[in-house]
């Protein structure tokens, strides 16, 4: 009978070796799996100013989903984030008010929007605490938007620098993750 062979002991070095290559190996394909999801499906933006109140407050924390634009068209009343046009390496977020192809007409402070066929809708807009009293009037191209702040006495939006050009929007508010109290799916839609 022989006798029994002893497995020989891994040396300290061999371990050492096999340690750091599972952790190079666990983070490749973290980071293959991650940086994808992040860069083109959704990302963290967190809101600051006060032109979303009371729907949105500075500190609010958001996902925002980048590819149901992929998808469809954004739709009036939803909450957007885009790449400010006068300045792409900010970013803002507003309501969309107007569509591409629509005329929006605003008199003190009631906006009535008229599609390319002429059919006029007067604006709901239950989201907001205080309809401004301002007049503008704009028609829209193929590939413009129409948005503005929830809190339209401080906000920066299409009123002031004109239309929003499609190509510069990220996506939508999809998830608010804090406040905690504010959790929420969809944060902020509005049915128009």
């Amino acid at each position: 009978m022989e006798p029994e062979k002893q497995k020989p002991t891994p040396l300290p070095q061999e371990e050492e070796t096999s340690f750091w290559r599972d952790i190079v190996r666990f983070t490749l394909i973290a980071v293959c799996i991650v940086l994808p999801i992040r860069i083109f499906i959704i990302q963290p933006f967190i809101v600051s100013g006060s032109s979303m109140y009371p729907t949105f407050e500075t500190g609010d924390y958001l996902i925002v989903d980048e590819i149901g634009y992929r998808l469809h068209e954004p739709v009036r009343g939803e909450v957007v984030i885009f790449k400010y046009p006068n300045d792409p390496s900010k970013f803002f977020i507003k309501r969309i008010i107007g569509l591409p192809g629509e005329t929006l007409q605003s008199v003190n402070g009631t906006v009535v929007v008229k599609d390319a066929a002429g059919n006029e809708q007067t604006l709901k807009e239950s989201y907001l605490r205080e309809p401004p009293k301002d007049t503008f009037s704009i028609t829209l191209t193929s590939d413009e938007y129409f948005v503005m702040g929830d809190n339209r006495a401080a906000s920066l939006d299409s009123r002031i620098w004109g239309a929003l050009p499609r190509h510069f929007i990220v996506g939508r508010a999809w998830t608010r993750l804090f406040p905690l109290s504010e959790l929420s799916v969809w944060p902020g839609r509005a049915a128009q």
